[in-house]
């Protein structure tokens, strides 16, 4: 029975024993069936799974940490500067413009470029009532800037020197801060309006917008520099931060042939003309035939540099716009012939009342109803237009006729440093219809700038060169050179002509243009006004006179038009003329003639 007992509980531990070793064994298989797991029922699929994950993700890290530090290092480090520097543009000083004897007609100077970071200005209103006191302005405006969610906001451009000091003082005083001063340059006009829409005006960061101002801007222009300093992240300056500085390079000074006196007084005396002979407009252009420079140049409506909104004021319209020339284009006319061998000065014309041309007959001004001898001369000094549409269709021709026009650089720009300058409007041989080769004998028909004009003036006045019309002579020290165009006509031809543009002045239409104790020779103009829907306005007229003095030895040449006038140039333009020109000879120095001694 114990025996039985014993045998029975050693069954009992066995069968205990068991249980235990395959709960084990189960728990064990389980386990090692998972990821990973080894030993009986797993496997080593599970470890390398996972080795390859983190190798993955240890290579993906280590491949984004070379980019940012070898690839893109260079735009993160840009960036980071961008995020703690500031950039400020030191402008070059512009070069100054002077006239020809060194009055400075446009100059940079020094001022002051006001600027805040709003994120430092505590008190918007206190820095506000400073501002609206010295620069003037609404409070209003000035503490919407500076409340705006930013680092840097422009409050004023170019601020006078003193009233920055001003500013700077009184917020000091007041302690106030978040206002900064940077130095800046200003263009400014000493002489004002004078000479304006010749100089032109630049835009407030320093392009030239107009005249030569806009024409050499590229000269006048220097190179600007900049600074940079060092920022907090909120973008207030770091005292003591770095900083690097790269210097501007100035511009060229230009030096021109203008004549401030002159050019003042051909301002007031073309605008007094204007009124007193009721013209829509008037041009007023002096240059010294010798050399092509211009003294004066002017058109109305002048230009303000107040009210720059007046885009009409800033064009000069001897260089781009277009007119007929009238009878001071009988000068060409009769050039061409005696340079070609047609007839000369003392030639003598039996010459109708009236001319056909194309399907109209022409007349002469003084309406004379009788045929009658003239020499050339005596056509010139007439100013008959009946006796230059004969020469130009019976005797010169077509062919002649438009080579001479072309040689003069008639319907050709002639270089003039300015912007905007047109060639006209002139027919080659081609287009011609029945009436316009008598018709462009006396200066209808064909259309250009009066610069035009003056350049052709001058090749008779200097001895027959095409000269190129131009304001600037020096650039900086160095002379500028113009080019210079071919001789136009013969010395034989240029005398004739002037012996005859002298009895005009002397004995024609243009006794009230001449000056007391000089000798101009010339020519006047009374051109019909074309209307912009064809044909001829009645009684209006482009009066002009273009001449040069003294005849033995030229040194000046002066043109005066006036566009829309009732009255004829011996009565109009001849007398602006004569204003402009004795006052021009005077301050220019220019002796009297000893031909007309004693007048």
């Amino acid at each position: 029975m114990r025996h039985r007992d014993q045998q029975s509980r050693a069954s009992r531990r066995n069968q205990s024993e068991a249980s235990y070793d395959e709960a084990s064994r189960a728990r064990y298989r389980v386990r090692a069936s998972r990821p990973g797991g080894t030993g009986e029922g797993g496997s080593d699929h599970g470890l390398t799974l996972s080795r390859r994950v983190f190798v993955g993700l240890m290579g993906v890290m280590a491949a984004r940490l070379a980019w940012l530090q070898i690839i893109d290092a260079p735009n993160l480090a840009a960036g980071a500067r961008e995020q703690t520097t500031n950039k400020v543009t030191l402008h070059a000083k512009r070069g100054t413009i002077y006239d020809r004897n060194g009055n400075a007609l446009a100059v940079s100077v020094e001022c002051q470029t006001i600027y805040a970071n709003p994120k430092e200005v505590s008190d918007p209103s206190g820095v506000s009532n400073i501002l609206m006191d010295l620069l003037g302005g609404e409070k209003d405006d000035y503490m919407d800037l500076l409340t705006q969610d930013t680092t840097f906001i422009y409050i004023e451009r170019q601020v006078d020197q003193e009233i920055a000091d001003r500013i700077s003082d009184r917020l000091r005083s007041a302690g106030l801060v978040g206002v900064y001063f940077l130095s800046d340059m200003k263009r400014v006009y000493p002489y004002g309006n004078v000479g304006s829409q010749i100089v032109g005006f630049v835009g407030v960061d320093g392009e030239g917008l107009s005249g030569l101002e806009l024409y050499y801007d590229d000269v006048l222009t220097g190179v600007d520099g900049e600074m940079l300093f060092e920022t907090g992240r909120d973008g207030t300056p770091v005292a003591g931060g770095a900083t690097e500085v790269i210097e501007a390079v100035d511009g060229t000074d230009l030096v021109l042939g203008l004549d401030v006196d002159i050019q003042e007084n051909a301002e007031r005396i073309i605008e007094e003309a204007v009124k007193t002979y009721s013209a829509t407009s008037g041009s007023i252009m002096i240059s010294d035939p010798r050399t092509g420079e211009i003294i004066a140049a002017c058109s109305t409506p002048l230009a303000d540099l107040s009210n720059l909104t007046d885009y009409e004021a800033l064009n000069l319209k001897l260089v781009s716009s277009t007119r007929e020339p009238g009878s001071i284009f009988k000068v060409i006319t009769t050039s061409i012939g005696i340079e070609n061998g047609l007839f000369d000065k003392d030639t003598v014309y039996y010459v109708p009342a009236r001319v056909l041309v194309g399907s109209h007959y022409v007349t002469d001004v003084d309406y004379r109803s009788h045929d009658m001898e003239m020499s050339v001369t005596e056509m010139m000094r007439r100013s008959s237009n009946t006796a230059m549409a004969m020469l130009a269709q019976d005797v010169i021709g077509a062919e002649a006729f438009s080579e001479g026009i072309a040689r003069f650089g008639i319907g050709q720009k002639t270089g003039i440093d300015f912007p905007g300058e047109v060639e006209g409007l002139v027919r080659t041989p081609d287009e011609y219809d029945g009436a316009t080769l008598g018709s462009m004998g006396f200066g209808q028909g064909l259309a250009f700038p009066m610069v035009q004009i003056v350049r052709a003036y001058g090749a008779v006045a200097n001895g027959g060169k095409l000269l190129t019309p131009h304001f600037v002579t020096h650039r900086g020290e160095e002379e500028v050179k113009w080019p210079k165009g071919k001789t136009v006509i013969s010395e034989d031809t240029r005398e004739q002509e002037i012996e005859m543009m002298r009895i005009v002045m002397t004995e024609g239409t243009g006794t009230n243009a001449n000056v007391d104790g000089y000798e101009f020779v010339g020519k006047t103009g009374t051109g019909e006004q074309a209307a912009e829907t064809g044909g001829y306005l009645e009684n209006s007229f482009v009066s002009s006179v273009c001449g040069f003095a003294n005849a033995d030895d030229p040194q000046i040449l002066v043109y005066v038009g006036l566009d829309g006038t009732p009255y004829h140039s011996s009565e109009s333009s001849a007398h602006a003329f004569h204003d402009i020109a004795q006052q021009a000879c005077t301050i220019l120095g220019i002796q009297p003639s000893t031909n007309v001694s004693g007048e």
